[in-house]
Order: C-alpha cells, then sequence, then structure tokens
C-alpha cells in the first residue's frame, strides 16, 4: 500500500516516534512524504521514505495531486490545529477534501492513525486494492 505522511511543525517529532513505534508494519508498505518530514523519519525510524518538496515549497501540493490521482491508499497528516495560518490553510483543506472524494482514509491526529495501522497490519485495508 502506499502510504502519505504529513506533519506540522510541532507534530514532526510525535511522527518520529509513531514510525518508530510501527517501523515493523511501515517497512512492508511505500512511504511518501514532504522533504523535511520524510527526511525526519528517515534517520529516526531507518525506513526508506519517497521523499517530496518541502511542505511550503510544494511538498504538500505533490501529496494533493498523489491523492487526487488515487495513487495513496492512507494518509497520515498529524495536523497542529493551534498554528496554522491562512495561506497554508487551502491546500489542508484540499487533502482533507480529496481524500474523502476519493475514499482514502485519513488520519489527522495520532489516535487515529494508530487505528489506521492496527487495521493495516490486520490486512482490514484490502478493500483499497478492490476499491482501486
Amino acid at each position: 500500500m502506499n502510504i502519505g505522511l504529513i506533519a506540522h511543525n510541532a507534530k514532526k517529532m510525535l511522527m518520529q516516534n509513531f514510525c518508530i513505534a510501527y517501523r515493523g508494519i511501515l517497512v512492508r508498505h511505500s512511504l511518501y512524504a514532504t522533504e523535511t518530514t520524510g527526511r525526519l523519519i528517515e534517520d529516526a525510524a531507518n525506513i526508506t521514505i519517497h521523499k517530496y518538496l518541502s511542505g511550503l515549497l510544494g511538498g504538500e501540493q505533490q501529496i494533493a495531486a498523489q491523492i487526487e490521482n488515487d495513487d495513496l491508499d492512507l494518509v497520515i497528516f498529524l495536523r497542529d490545529p493551534d498554528s496554522i495560518d491562512s495561506s497554508e490553510e487551502s491546500i489542508h483543506q484540499s487533502i482533507i477534501r480529496l481524500c474523502d472524494i476519493h475514499n482514502i482514509p485519513l488520519a489527522t491526529n495520532l489516535a487515529t492513525a494508530e487505528l489506521l495501522i492496527k487495521s493495516l497490519e490486520r490486512g482490514d485495508m484490502e478493500w483499497r486494492e478492490i476499491f482501486k
């Protein structure tokens, strides 16, 4: 499965810890992230990540395009709702909207991310292959 990983600055360490904790599951899948988040995850969890541009330089738009093309099966977007500014809000809403349109499971917090990753481990996400 193709998994998109996005984290706001305040949530990057949480994303690193999440990827360390679930490394055994994540290494069996193709992972995509923005440049900074991807580099931090690679360094912390020793996982190979396909990295796009930095979020502010268009990486989030690249992930949004991947979602729009139905090329991602799961997105983990650890957002910091207290630090979102208006210039970033439209792309964040676009990512959420595209996941809804294309029926792509989306986690925006740690609790939901853990539920989705455990579901992935159990094989509950295989419906995505049929859906495509």
